[in-house]
């Protein structure tokens, strides 16, 4: 599997945000962890530097050659003292006696998934009982743009579409829209700029700037707005 987009280097700048979606997840985080789709690794490392339970292993599955690479050649065996494991592949290609996770991440993933809801009803079968499976997403069609259509989004989520997905396997345990101020660049995007891939300009003005109004403006709305949406499930 090859990933199409090539805009991962140019979000590696986004600290701000990588460290405010890594707070809201953070204290879901503990035990045996699998991140699908893990990238070039920067979400793992700020995902572990928020976890507030104590974290048994972690396995980063990505199933882009080139980016497993990167990953492989990393060569960090552990982090703050937290085994990682790094394995080429989809979650359907783990052995059926792969452990059991407590916590499934799909961190800006499950959009790139044609067949989201076989994967989800597929990743349910890698949790304990009472794990958790976090998504964090798109959000709202309406934002779709050509950057969306560039990087390989099949779709992007709201509340509604999510519940659906998970059906009667999952029970909501936290649900929240995030970058309320972003939304008002994306909705410029979608229907003015058109841009198919931001620039390192615009990332960082984002990071910097758009990221720290936004963690202020969420909390006024009660994380009613948003162009991510953040939800964590626990498995019935």
């Amino acid at each position: 599997m090859n990933y199409p987009g090539k805009e991962l280097t140019l979000f590696s700048a986004a600290t701000h945000w990588k460290q405010y979606f890594s707070q809201k997840i953070g204290p879901y985080l503990s035990g045996d962890v699998l991140e699908v789709g893990a990238g070039l690794g920067g979400t793992t490392q700020s995902l572990l530097k928020f976890a507030r339970g104590p974290i048994t292993s972690w396995t980063a599955l990505e199933p882009d050659p080139d980016l497993y690479s990167v990953l492989k050649n990393q060569n960090i065996p552990s982090l703050n003292g937290k085994r990682i494991s790094y394995i080429h592949g989809t979650l359907h290609e783990l052995p059926p006696e792969a452990r059991q996770f407590d916590v499934i991440l799909y961190v800006d993933v499950l959009e790139h998934i044609l067949a989201d809801r076989e994967e989800i009803q597929f990743a349910s079968q890698f949790l304990k009982p009472q794990g958790r499976l976090v998504v964090l997403a798109p959000a709202h069609n309406f934002l779709t743009s050509p950057f969306d259509q560039e990087i390989g989004h099949h779709r992007r989520y709201c509340r509604r579409s999510l519940r659906d997905l998970r059906g009667s396997l999952f029970q909501s345990e936290h649900s929240s829209y995030l970058d309320s101020a972003g939304l008002l660049l994306s909705l410029a995007n979608a229907y003015l700029l058109k841009k198919a891939q931001p620039s390192m300009n615009d990332i960082l003005f984002w990071d910097r700037f758009v990221v720290p109004v936004s963690k202020l403006l969420d909390y006024l709305s009660r994380y009613h707005l948003g162009k991510s949406i953040l939800e964590i499930w626990t498995r019935t």
